[in-house]
């Protein structure tokens, strides 16, 4: 068994054990700065078993790098550029720390089956058989075992805490490269002897879920397995650090994530002024957007008989249309950006909730919503809809072809449904229309498709306007079918977006300010975060 007790420890409790204030803010940089410089090493390091990088993130959502500013030198320091890196950096591990309970790391590999994957296993394979050939020579060559046994000695110094002062001189002393290259010299090294307090050391250092591989260690006798190994068990223990510290440090974090990340944000945007431009676009964009929404649902076109435009409509639109974002549109907005792919990910489900929707609606109509009121019935059509649409509706080649089967499919179900129940079949005409009704959905102006989408798009939006913490609004009845999913939906895309109102929205005062109000106006209240 392991025997340090505070890899095995669970992460601390939520207490302010960090100081409060700027100090505050400091420690949590440099304690990110320590897991960013960890994980890294832990990404680059080479892992020859494939299941070591199954589920682990190919890299952290981050920041996309910010375009110089116009009319900028392009000598740029060095050391100006690495800063500004690391504030992205950092920014981005402490987001994803925050928002994503299940960030975990681990040694990263590519697929066997993939080029990159069989150009890696050729070119590791290459290097042990060389290692192995060295070894096996007469007398033995110990130049790369000697480099080996080098890195395995940072690797365990990485693993070391502050406390392990007498295991660090231990180190030092026994793997003390001076004295290992006398003795390569005089063909007195010993690798049996080395490998074996090795693996002592990481019992000592490991987390108890490697007990079993440190164990199995001991069973290997030929040198260039045991090494190979030995390396293979050192990445895993390293991503398991950096696991523990991102779980240690969390709580902490969770207390001044808002705090932290608008110093941050600063901090890039007073290195790099243009880091707002993209989010003003998209502001601007929103502001107009609410203008026009007002203007047609007011009786008179005159701008002036129109109420005030409120600046939290106007980030709520905002909001809603990241959920609709041409992904060819590269002016993503700046401060959203560490959130892109939950994002994408959550627009990709609201379409297909809408395809499903208006899948449903049309069903209904054809049969008089007769057959949906069957038990199951409605069920198994969805069940349906998401498996022949899945993945397709990305494209609309793809999602031509899917709602072609999947109208002869609905047609199926709905006239099987009315025949169980001693209904009758749909008339060939009626069925006719509702294949050619399903399989028209492919286009995005469709009059079904767009209704339904704007329904959807009223509906987060009254979900962001009731806040986190109030009911979900009424739903209209065109989107029944799909209500559980549609609120599952809108409560997950309400929680990111609440998080960064309350981070950016000092940020956002600025910009709506010019936008609600002309030169010289009167600045009336505070922007709503």
């Amino acid at each position: 068994m392991c025997d340090n007790e505070e890899s095995k420890a669970p992460p601390p409790p939520l207490v302010p054990v960090h100081p409060r204030g700027s100090a505050a803010l400091r420690l949590l940089d440099t304690e990110i700065s320590v897991i960013n410089h960890r994980r890294q090493a832990v990404a680059e390091m080479p892992n020859e078993r494939e299941e070591a990088a199954d589920d682990s993130p190919t890299d952290l959502p981050c920041l996309e790098k910010l375009d110089s500013p116009t009319g900028s030198p392009p000598t740029a320091s060095l050391s100006s550029l690495m800063e500004l890196e690391n504030c992205v950096s950092n920014l981005s591990l402490a987001h994803e720390i925050v928002v994503n309970g299940d960030l975990c790391f681990k040694p990263k590999s590519p697929p066997s089956d993939s080029l990159e994957g069989k150009v890696t296993e050729i070119v590791h394979r290459a290097f042990w058989d060389s290692l192995l050939e060295q070894l096996n020579s007469e007398p033995p060559d110990y130049n790369h075992a000697v480099l080996l046994l080098k890195e395995v000695k940072m690797m365990l110094q990485s693993l070391l805490l502050p406390g392990h002062i007498r295991l660090k001189s231990q180190l030092d002393e026994v793997l003390d490269m001076e004295l290992i290259q006398q003795e390569v010299q005089h063909g007195a090294l010993d690798l049996h002897r080395l490998a074996g307090y090795i693996i002592d050391t990481m019992a000592l250092l490991c987390a108890p879920v490697r007990d079993p591989e440190v164990r199995a260690l001991r069973d290997l006798q030929h040198p260039v397995e045991l090494l190979r190994e030995i390396f293979r068990v050192l990445g895993l223990m390293k991503a398991d650090m950096v696991n523990f510290t991102i779980q240690s440090l969390r709580p902490h974090l969770l207390q001044q994530a808002v705090q932290y990340e608008r110093a941050k944000f600063q901090q890039i945007l007073d290195k790099q002024p243009a880091s707002l431009n993209n989010t003003t676009v998209w502001l601007q964009t929103a502001a107009s957007q609410e203008a026009s929404a007002m203007r047609a649902q007011s009786d008179s076109p005159s701008p002036d008989s129109q109420g005030p435009i409120s600046a939290t409509a106007i980030l709520n639109r905002a909001y809603v249309r990241l959920l609709h974002w041409d992904p060819q549109d590269q002016k993503y907005p700046e401060t959203v950006l560490m959130d892109r792919a939950r994002l994408d990910a959550l627009a990709q489900r609201l379409l297909m909730l809408v395809l499903e929707a208006s899948v449903l609606l049309l069903a209904d109509a054809q049969h008089g919503g007769v057959v949906s009121s069957l038990q199951g019935f409605v069920g198994k059509l969805k069940r349906s809809v998401t498996a022949l649409l899945e993945g397709s509706h990305t494209r609309e080649a793809e999602l031509k072809v899917a709602l072609l089967g999947l109208a002869e499919t609905v047609v199926q179900q709905v006239n099987e449904g009315a025949l169980s129940h001693g209904g009758e079949a749909l008339p060939q005409a009626s069925q006719d229309v509702l294949r050619g009704q399903i399989c028209g959905l492919w286009e995005k102006n469709n009059a079904v498709r767009t209704l339904i989408g704007e329904r959807v798009q009223g509906f987060l939006q009254a979900m962001l306007q009731g806040g986190p913490d109030k009911r979900s609004p009424e739903l209209p009845a065109s989107l029944r079918h799909v209500s559980a999913e549609l609120v599952e939906l809108g409560t997950a895309f309400g929680r990111i977006v609440h998080f960064n109102r309350t981070v950016f929205g000092p940020f956002y005062a600025p910009i709506l300010r010019k936008l609600l109000f002309p030169p010289g106006e009167a600045e009336a209240g505070e922007v709503s975060r």
